[in-house]
């Protein structure tokens, strides 16, 4: 039978208008249930910033030039992002190979023969021809392959790809956000430590001249020896504490040399205490509706959705046939002189078409997992905005909470400042004991401790806010 030029054209064309089917349902993204806002921002009322959405270095509302440089090392050197930076360029390369499939391949094996007959063989003989002979055979094929994508299996595959890279790339985001936000954690906890240190060695300072006082006044008959061993009591004890900030101080330091990639042995970080009069920045939180945009795990997440849709795809079109398509040419010539000339060219063409007949189930339970598997991605990404909803509430109650506590303790520490003076003035005038004039101060400092402690809360949770808030991210930044 001829083979006539329009048999080829005519075989693709059914199949080109199959190529438009594609099995397997779109993808939709999961419905989550979203207030209309903030249950703690109600009845606070916020500083309004100059401008109303997060962007970019967040770190740098704090207007502090160590945060600063320190936190521009993070992207530089910080190993977690790298690992996640190589996952995503894995991911990205696992979406070239998933299109790869859309093309046919092509290969060549070009080949060069010499063989010899034996005399006593039957084809010999027959040919009658006299004694052996020695044959020269040379090929240069071109063979191509294809598997039109007819039922959607390569189109759903090059889909999950794509979602899996895009939620690999909310990864690197998320862990660089995460990275940030630890920086900044350790940063101001360092800093309050600072501070608790400052305040510890000053109030050495005045345990010791009270002690000096009180040993003047036992030389002079007026005071017990108890009292002097009751102020040196207090001295010592508060030496210790002042001596126990630096073992967490180094603690800090040391977490914040890994974060940013650099030895501990190699990094320090100059004592700054906080300023006692510092504030958290004024903080736009928004509406949970644009939480879903702006967390880049929620968008790992949602991605994730997508990807497991599009595998129920690549299940269901393993129940239709898959068609394949080759052809071949090239030339072949017993003499390498008259190899490519036009008498020696050669070809082939053909199509095939196979499907599975029998797999005891193997397919419907496949397509069962895939399924199953969408399912779970749903519920993930579900209970993720219901995580964030939740840290930003945690954050919001936070620093509303916290802001009226420091409200009460400044006015404990002025009134434990002024309770101090009059026991003083009172124990030097004799109206008032050494233990009276120690019991206030040690409440004195345990309320500017405190004090501080609150201070560096609000800093941290502010830190903490701004992560659960994305730090100025958006779903847009996604890759296509």
């Amino acid at each position: 039978m001829k083979i006539t030029n329009n048999f080829f054209p005519a075989c693709l064309l059914p199949l080109a208008l199959l190529a438009a089917c594609t099995v397997g349902p779109d993808y939709v993204r999961p419905t989550t249930e979203t207030p209309p806002s903030f249950k703690e921002l109600k009845g606070w009322k916020v500083a309004q910033p100059k401008d109303t959405i997060i962007r970019g270095a967040w770190w740098n509302m704090y207007n502090d030039p160590q945060l600063n440089t320190l936190e521009e090392q993070v992207n530089i050197s910080n190993q977690n992002i790298a690992v996640a930076e190589a996952q995503f360029r894995e991911a990205r390369a696992q979406v070239q190979q998933a299109r790869a499939g859309y093309f046919p391949t092509v290969s060549t094996s070009p080949s060069a023969t010499r063989s010899r007959s034996s005399s006593g063989t039957s084809s010999v003989a027959m040919s009658k021809s006299v004694g052996a002979f020695t044959v020269n055979d040379f090929t240069l094929p071109v063979d191509a392959t294809w598997a039109p994508d007819v039922w959607g299996r390569i189109r759903r595959t090059v889909e999950a790809s794509r979602a899996n890279a895009q939620a690999s790339a909310a990864d690197v985001e998320a862990a660089r956000l995460l990275a940030h936000a630890e920086v900044a954690q350790d940063y101001f906890q360092l800093r309050e430590l600072d501070s608790q240190k400052q305040l510890l060695d000053a109030t050495v300072t005045i345990y010791q001249k009270f002690l000096e006082l009180t040993k003047n006044r036992y030389a002079s008959g007026v005071a017990a020896r108890s009292d002097v061993l009751v102020a040196e009591t207090q001295l010592k004890t508060t030496q210790a504490q002042a001596i126990d900030v630096g073992v967490q101080r180094a603690q800090l330091e040391h977490a914040i040399a890994a974060l940013i990639g650099k030895p501990a042995a190699d990094f320090s970080i100059p004592a700054s205490p906080l300023m006692l009069d510092s504030v958290p920045p004024a903080i736009p939180a928004g509406v949970p509706s644009d939480l879903l945009e702006r967390r880049p795990d929620i968008a790992a997440a949602e991605r994730l959705v997508a990807a497991a849709n599009a595998q129920i795809g690549v299940a269901e079109a393993a129940f239709y046939p898959t068609i394949n398509l080759s052809t071949s040419g090239g030339f072949e010539s017993s003499s390498l002189s008259n190899l490519l000339n036009w008498p020696s060219h050669i070809w082939a063409i053909g199509a095939a078409l196979s499907e599975t007949v029998f797999d005891a189930g193997l397919r419907s339970a496949q397509t069962d997992q895939a399924r199953a598997a969408y399912d779970a991605n749903i519920a993930t990404y579900r209970q993720t905005v219901l995580a964030a909803f939740q840290n930003v509430e945690d954050n919001l109650a936070g620093l509303r909470i916290l802001e009226q506590e420091a409200l009460a303790q400044d006015e404990a520490v002025k009134a434990a400042q002024q309770s101090v003076l009059i026991y003083t003035n009172q124990y030097k005038a004799g109206t008032a004991s050494a233990l009276d004039v120690i019991t206030i101060q040690a409440i004195e400092l345990a309320d500017r401790r405190t004090a501080i402690t609150i201070l560096g809360n609000r800093m941290i949770d502010s830190v903490l806010l701004l992560e659960a808030l994305g730090g100025g991210w958006n779903v847009t930044q996604l890759p296509n």
